[in-house]
């Protein structure tokens, strides 16, 4: 089953606890501290929290980094939303209410009523359609993160100002998980009417804070919308999101210069800032729904031989990694294309029977060794481009590590993160040292990442082209029954892991740290949802 957020953990404070992450655990045994069940929230007061990197852009349309998610989440409204301690279940957020016709063709949406943009506009249902026209069909000088999403959409109409009428081409079993996007921000029609690249520089939404500054490597903030649609809500005055780098972070947590820190903590940075609060202090772990993974660029030689990019998965003992890397980072669980412990992931009987997921290391870099051999690459040696952060580093020295034991010497490139995404969209790497999250365990949400990069650019790196793995994409995304649709994607994994166009490494643990008196946050195994803040209060 999928994490059920209602059982995360919340751990004691007063002793230090080692991370056990065995791959399929859906988090730690609990004692709860801070406020009570029946604490009342409290309005006033700012809260502070830190974040990692700056943002690329304003955009939430154009790109897929919490950097972006963390800042500007408060500031929109989307059309449904997961619901808080309850994921995976969806509610609305500008939508009250819905209808779905029975052939699962038609999506009508009634939206609140005197919904307001921070400007003082009322939204209503065209900036609605014109938000998710944008998303699917994205005008020049526009780029959507989330188009290939949105191929299933035939047309999106308005009946009156308050209802909207998403019709499909054909039955997509994802479409009210891809509705419930945080991606999905709602913009004014108007505003980009005037210009389609407003939101680009711009903030300005229906969420419940308003936009107040932005200090490029200082500080982003934000204050109460008095006019916010959710009555009583936000309970916080406003809130400062500071930029830090991952060190600094640490020290301002442990010498409560901030409050939190939403995406999440090595176990070592972990104990230190427990030790440091002690009382003060409250845990969240849960299994992540992000994964280390290693992408090849299949247009440059060695990496168009899919000898050589199995040879590559072949070397990597996950299972040793797993074990010794849970104790010093973030990374630990083993698994395929899908979050381990879903309800779609893989059992380990079917996973050892992937490359490089067998238990034999010596029979698997033997093969390794074979298959370079075969392809001309004996002396295989590549560059890397790696992020220049944890848990990237470690990961790199493991993977070089691994690699050595076959022969092959890697370069670790450690760049910035935006060098990173730079070589990401332009092709300009061999290997990328990749992460890859979402919003849900939905697994059209999951696999778009890997079909063929013609058909989702901005998201499959890869630049590879395989139109069975399209073609299993596409009968998965339409499959309604889960039975039969599990079948699919364990194809699609079977698939995409012999052909090796990427592969994954390692998924991470969640481990997140705040001060006891941050109540009303909501744990669960993104860090993309529940970023809005409005009902985060201060005890």
């Amino acid at each position: 089953m999928a994490l059920d957020t209602r059982n995360e953990t919340i751990h004691s404070m007063t002793r230090r606890t080692a991370l056990l992450m065995p791959a399929l655990a859906l988090g730690s045994h609990a004692l709860a501290q801070g406020a009570g069940a029946t604490d009342k929230p409290q309005r006033g007061g700012t809260l502070s929290y830190a974040v990692t990197a700056e943002p690329p852009t304003y955009d939430l349309h154009q790109t897929a980094t919490f950097a972006v998610m963390h800042r500007l989440s408060p500031h929109y409204s989307t059309l449904l939303a997961y619901e808080p301690g309850k994921y995976p279940n969806i509610i609305g957020d500008l939508a009250q209410s819905w209808t779905i016709s029975p052939d699962l063709l038609t999506y009508t949406f009634k939206l609140h009523p005197n919904v307001k943009f921070h400007d003082g506009t009322t939204l209503t249902a065209e900036d609605v359609r014109v938000s998710y026209e944008r998303l699917r069909n994205p005008p020049k000088g526009v780029s959507s993160f989330r188009q290939p999403s949105f191929a299933q959409i035939k047309s999106i109409e308005t009946q009156d100002s308050l209802t909207v009428v998403f019709r499909m081409v054909k039955v997509d079993a994802s479409i009210m998980d891809t509705f419930a996007s945080p991606w999905n921000s709602i913009f004014s029609a108007e505003k980009l009417k005037a210009d389609p690249t407003f939101p680009v520089k711009n903030v300005m939404g229906t969420g419940p804070f308003k936009f107040v500054e932005h200090v490029a490597g200082s500080h982003w903030v934000g204050e109460r919308f008095n006019d916010y649609f959710k009555a009583g809500k936000p309970y916080l005055d406003g809130f400062r999101a500071i930029t830090m780098t991952p060190s600094a972070m640490v020290n301002a947590m442990a010498g409560k210069q901030i409050m939190a820190e939403f995406r999440g903590f090595t176990p070592n940075e972990r104990d230190r800032i427990v030790k440091a609060l002690g009382a003060d202090a409250q845990t969240h772990e849960s299994p992540w729904m992000l994964h280390m993974l290693m992408n090849f660029n299949c247009e440059k030689k060695p990496f168009d031989d899919p000898r050589v990019r199995r040879a590559v998965s072949l070397a990597i003992d996950r299972w040793g990694g797993s074990a010794n890397l849970s104790k010093v980072s973030q990374l630990g669980s083993i698994g395929g294309l899908v979050r381990p412990g879903s309800k779609w992931a893989a059992s380990e009987a079917e996973m050892v029977q992937w490359p490089g997921y067998g238990r034999d290391m010596a029979a698997n870099r033997a093969e390794a060794k074979r298959l370079l051999k075969e392809a001309g690459y004996e002396n295989l040696s590549f560059t890397m481009i790696n992020r220049n952060q944890q848990p990237y580093i470690t990961a790199g020295v493991f993977i070089i590590d691994q690699l050595r034991q076959i022969g092959v010497k890697v370069e670790d490139k450690q760049v910035e993160i935006a060098a990173w995404y730079s070589a990401q969209t332009s092709g300009n790497f061999e290997a990328l040292l990749d992460s890859f999250t979402q919003f849900s365990d939905d697994p059209t949400n999951v696999l778009v990442k890997y079909i063929s990069t013609d058909r989702a650019p901005d998201v499959a790196i890869q630049r590879a082209i395989d139109r069975e793995l399209d073609s299993l994409f596409d009968r998965q995304a339409e499959m309604v029954d889960p039975v039969e649709r599990k079948k699919l994607v364990r194809q699609f994994e079977n698939r995409l892991l012999d052909q090796a166009y990427a592969i994954p490494i390692l998924w991470w643990q969640r481990i997140v740290v705040m001060e006891t008196r941050v109540q009303g946050w909501t744990m669960s195994p993104t860090h993309m949802i529940y970023q809005d803040l409005a009902d985060i209060w201060l005890k």
